[in-house]
């Protein structure tokens, strides 16, 4: 891991990036949006490998959270993290943590459910000369489609902690120290 410094630990709002996948995914969406954080020089632009990072390395009190929404859901049919946590031992690599993989490139992954309540999309997005002076950018963006009432109640209570979360964790993230690009492999030459 590399080392980073407390100018590199500031997650700030931004608007959705025209170039994520998800600008524009849903015809109407109840929640849009985006933080942004400096990545190292040294850091890698692997948006699959910087997303696991970030929701492996989250702050304990996320856990916590997590647990009291699974609690408060389970009564409404809806899908809960230890239930998500199941299908990620089942196919590890069609899942991020407990969310599915949506779509993966080369600059951006993108993970998300859909329930009967809403879909959602994340997506974590990484870009070169994105940055003051042009530096690198990791950008985390979300968007919601409620389904029902339900959905736009349990978003209008989530909401405000949903934005806690990704801030923090963008945070913890950086303060830990982003993941080393890896070196470039020397090419050898056979004679």
């Amino acid at each position: 891991m590399s080392s980073s410094s407390s100018a590199f630990a500031f997650a700030t709002g931004v608007a959705l990036p025209p170039e994520s996948g998800v600008t524009g995914l849903y015809p109407s969406v109840e929640l849009a949006d985006a933080f942004a954080i400096r990545l190292a020089d040294s850091a890698s632009l692997d948006p699959d490998l910087l997303a696991r990072f970030i929701f492996s390395n989250q702050p304990a009190w996320i856990k916590w959270l997590t647990d009291l929404r699974d609690v408060m859901v389970a009564g409404f049919g809806l899908k809960t993290a230890r239930h998500l946590g199941t299908l990620a031992t089942g196919a590890p690599a069609q899942r991020l943590g407990i969310f599915r993989i949506y779509k993966t490139t080369d600059t951006e992954i993108i993970v998300g459910e859909d329930d009967k309540h809403l879909d959602f999309r994340v997506s974590v997005l990484c870009s070169r000369g994105a940055a003051p002076g042009g530096g690198r950018m990791l950008t985390v963006s979300t968007v919601v489609h409620c389904h029902n009432l339900l959905g736009r109640i349990y978003l209008f209570i989530i909401a405000p902690f949903h934005r806690m979360v990704v801030k923090a964790s963008l945070r913890r993230a950086a303060r830990i120290g982003w993941p080393s690009a890896a070196p470039a492999q020397p090419i050898s030459s056979s004679a």
